[in-house]
């Protein structure tokens, strides 16, 4: 058999079940991965090796004695140190949160517990899930196994480098049903220059994913329980999985979903069996293409663009019906989610942003800082308008099953490059669906020509999560890419890489902009570096551009999506 950590979840599970795989063979595999090439990508925080054993341990004995709780027993799984974990620390990559030790699980933690699954470890993420990759944290960033030069995106970074590297029970695919033809590398991404470093707006899981090449799953906005994981923006946090393939994000949602009356955004949905659906084609199913994203609003590079079209006649053999679509322009959801999100996360920190400013990386100083010239008429009229935008989906799915994007503009960046402005310049591909909170699912949909992937997103109507893993389960089994793996070599050390060079910011920044930033810096009690100012004011004119694009012709009545609620078939609210 070969290396028990490279199985996927599902053979994994079946080998367990079948007696085949001890859950102590499968854990002492993937801890031994973990010791001898994490210094290369540092995706592990925290290795709970002792408490994995011992677990492997109880889960090896529960099996003998004829007690199966379900795929997931026996199966090892890491966590972005944002989860709450009951004596085990969670400290959000920060040192403001060093000695932060919970008393309790997050509801997910015991839920994958309860299915018997096996905690490895705490995983790399950035600071609070924020802003990086950063290298004046307590620990070092975490690196793209395809090649530790560059980054992993984020704020998942570990959780997709770990993944991606095998450090977690998951592994290619080696028997696709057909393979695919691919075009020329030629047309497939030389030459196309690479992104910069930091993650993309919206997709702290669908973008890593797509730059490690792994699977990750946005679930519907309340569909798995936040209870216990660091807040970031209330009002945009999911919480949802990240796996090698389709078949095992599917069991891993399984086990994760559910609602949870602790959580006052939960729904309280019935759970499908994900699984079960994954075999039953896609033939008849309609796709909408959203083909504006990735070629006019958000230029992707060569390669990606040829995945797609790619993408897309995969999926029209195998019967799917696939036609354009097409949504608001990027900026008007951006718009919408800068004004939530940012106003969120600074209302989250301003306690420790007041007291303790200094002890907080850099990075995530510059960007949550701009957050204080954000003004209350601004959020209040996104949370309008995102409701409007939540209600304009109704049409969509009328003619569509589910909505076909690409998930980032380029491949992985190699660190050092310099930073382009935050997400409020740079709009992403993932925003709308998070504004939108719909399920969405970045899958691998290639490599260019240097060896990295690509990746495209899959979305679906509120709650049908099983639609979107049956059409990735669908393209996966038909393409080739889950038979290719990072590769990534015992004792190799890691390469060395840098933060980008400083680069002045506002210095070009008109006076009366400068006055207004130090006057809403001076109101918010804020009294940063000359760095962090700088970046303030540099971010002031597109911010507020951005806020000031916010519709402002809502009638006198209409209500927020504070904490919003899909519409049932009879127009009422339902959680």
């Amino acid at each position: 058999m070969t290396n028990p950590a490279w199985l996927t979840i599902a053979e994994a599970s079946e080998s367990i079940r079948r007696r085949d795989l001890s859950p102590v063979e499968l854990t002492e595999a993937c801890i031994r991965r973990i010791e001898t090439l994490d210094p290369q990508i540092s995706a592990v925080v925290t290795l709970t090796g002792e408490r994995a054993m011992e677990d492997a341990c109880r889960a090896e004995s529960e099996l003998a004695n004829g007690r199966w709780r379900g795929p997931m027993h026996g199966i090892p799984f890491g966590l972005k140190d944002i989860y709450d974990t009951a004596g085990i620390r969670t400290a959000g990559q920060s040192r403001i949160a060093m000695d932060n030790v919970p008393a309790q699980n997050a509801a997910a933690v015991d839920r994958l517990s309860a299915a018997g699954a096996i905690l490895l470890g705490k995983l790399t993420t950035h600071e609070f899930a924020r802003s990086g990759p950063a290298f004046d944290l307590p620990w070092p960033p975490a690196r793209n196994p395809w090649d530790p030069t560059r980054v992993p995106g984020g704020s998942s970074s570990g959780s997709a480098a770990a993944v991606a590297a095998g450090f977690l029970p998951a592994a290619p695919r080696n028997d696709p049903r057909r393979s695919v033809p691919r075009r020329s590398p030629a047309r497939a991404g030389a030459g196309s220059p690479p992104a910069p470093p930091g993650p993309a707006p919206g997709g702290p899981l669908r973008s890593p994913a797509a730059l490690c090449g792994v699977v990750g799953l946005k679930p519907s906005y309340g569909r798995v329980s936040r209870r216990g994981v660091m807040p970031n923006a209330f009002s945009l946090d999911h919480c949802g999985p990240m796996t090698w393939c389709v078949e095992d994000c599917a069991i891993v949602l399984g086990a994760i979903a559910g609602a949870d009356h602790l959580d006052p955004t939960s729904a309280q949905r019935p759970v499908p069996d994900y699984r079960a659906a994954l075999f039953d084609g896609i033939k008849g199913l309609r796709v909408g293409a959203i083909r504006h994203f990735w070629t006019d609003e958000r230029p992707a590079s060569p390669a990606i663009c040829d995945a797609m079209e790619d993408a897309i006649e995969i999926l029209r053999g195998l019967g799917a019906v696939v036609e354009e679509a097409r949504l608001r322009p990027i900026a008007h959801y951006n718009a919408v989610k800068i004004a939530l999100g940012e106003t969120e996360v600074y209302a989250v920190h301003q306690p420790n942003l007041v007291a303790r400013l200094d002890e907080f990386g850099i990075d995530f100083q510059k960007r949550i800082v701009a957050a204080c010239l954000i003004g209350t008429p601004a959020y209040v009229q996104a949370q309008r308008e995102r409701r409007r935008m939540i209600a304009g989906m109704k049409a969509v799915f009328e003619r569509c099953d589910v909505l076909l994007t690409a998930t980032v503009a380029r491949t992985a960046a190699a660190f050092g490059r310099p930073s382009r402005p935050p997400a409020w310049t740079e709009p992403g591909m993932t925003a709308p669906f998070n504004v939108l909170g719909l399920p969405a699912l970045s899958l691998c949909n290639g490599f260019d020509a240097d060896g990295l992937p690509l990746g495209m997103q899959i979305v679906g109507r509120p709650f049908d999560e099983a639609t979107v893993l049956r059409v990735a389960h669908a393209y996966e089994a038909a393409t080739p890419w889950r038979s290719r793996r990072p590769a990534l070599v015992e004792g190799t050390p890691p390469a060395p890489v840098g933060p980008p060079p400083e680069q002045p910011a506002g210095s070009g920044t008109d006076r009366s902009t400068r006055n207004f930033v130090d006057t809403m810096l001076a109101r918010a009690g804020l009294s940063p570096s000359d760095a962090v100012r700088g970046a303030a004011c540099a971010a002031a004119p597109a911010l507020l551009q951005a806020m000031g694009s916010l519709p402002r012709d809502h009638a006198f009545s209409d209500e927020p999506a504070a904490v919003f609620g899909f519409a049932t078939a009879s127009g009422k609210p339902r959680p």
